[in-house]
């Protein structure tokens, strides 16, 4: 299939229509929809259907939308394996990492890299993991930094590579001055109070600990901002739990941590595709690991 075809099928289903995917390729809308028809005749399957004044992908359609975000990812990936094939002398890596990834272990690679290969240039964009890998495959970012909790991961991970950066603690976050009936490293002691909760993915982890632990927590206050947590925290409003790059990125003298048995969260770095990274990135790979080796916690 021709990949200027497939680059017309992927705006529309961004945008949701022929207009607006013109406007965003800059090409004229009787091209887009030449395209698009030809497109249709080399799958052999309607990929579009009237919706009112509208139009909409197909089942086909959107099968094939996805797969061409794919395509073209790797495509994209390959111009750049390419065009760092002479050495590191040249390149560029564009990174998606997660808040207390940026604020922790980001910057001591990124001057690293520039240190070592200061030809190198290197783009930061902030996204929680999700994100990050739907950026990754749509080749968007060339390495993606995420994480995940104990359970087993159930997100799409097809032709993902990862490598695993550190593996960091997670703490119960309590008032400082405050005492309690029970252990400070168990969940249960604090089975009553009001919990202070973030993502829907951190809080799903926290909600079956909870639940593991007997209890149903109750959630007063939702924030993914680890500096007003512990504000809240410090003011007496609730408890949280929070992991340990969030703690180091950012301390509030007023609250007290302590780690939880067992209970950790991997950091990964994630590139796209069965074959090797361009250089570049495995540049910023090696110093990500030179970076995190011995990581020291709260």
């Amino acid at each position: 299939m021709d990949l200027n075809r497939l680059r017309v099928l992927v705006a529309v289903a961004r945008t949701g229509s022929v207009t607006a995917a013109a406007e965003a390729l800059h090409y004229a809308q009787p091209s887009v929809s030449h395209h698009l028809a030809r497109l249709e005749a080399e799958a052999g399957l309607p990929l579009l259907q009237r919706a009112g004044r509208g139009i909409r992908l197909t089942e086909a359609g959107r099968l094939l939308a996805t797969r061409a975000e794919e395509i073209l990812g790797q495509v994209e990936s390959v111009h750049a394996e390419l065009a760092a094939h002479a050495g590191l002398r040249a390149g560029r890596v564009r990174l998606a990492a997660f808040p207390s990834a940026l604020a922790t272990v980001v910057p001591p690679a990124a001057a690293r890299l520039a240190t070592d290969h200061p030809g190198i240039e290197l783009a930061l964009t902030e996204a929680e993991p999700p994100e990050a890998l739907t950026a990754l495959r749509n080749g968007d970012v060339d390495l993606a930094l995420v994480f995940e909790h104990g359970e087993t991961q159930a997100a799409d991970r097809r032709a993902i590579r990862t490598t695993t950066l550190l593996t960091e603690p997670r703490y119960l976050v309590t008032p400082r001055e405050r005492s309690w009936d029970g252990s400070r490293e168990a969940l249960t002691t604090y089975a009553g109070e009001r919990w202070i909760a973030g993502c829907p993915r951190c809080r799903a982890h926290l909600l079956d600990a909870c639940r593991q632990a007997g209890f149903t927590p109750e959630i007063a206050f939702e924030t993914d901002d680890y500096v007003a947590v512990q504000s809240l925290v410090a003011a007496g409003l609730g408890v949280s739990t929070l992991p340990g790059l969030a703690l180091l990125a950012s301390r509030n003298p007023q609250v007290r941590l302590d780690r939880l048995p067992g209970d950790e969260r991997r950091v990964l770095a994630a590139t796209y595709g069965n074959s090797a990274p361009p250089l570049p990135v495995q540049a910023l790979l090696t110093v990500f690991g030179q970076t995190c080796r011995g990581q020291v916690w709260p």
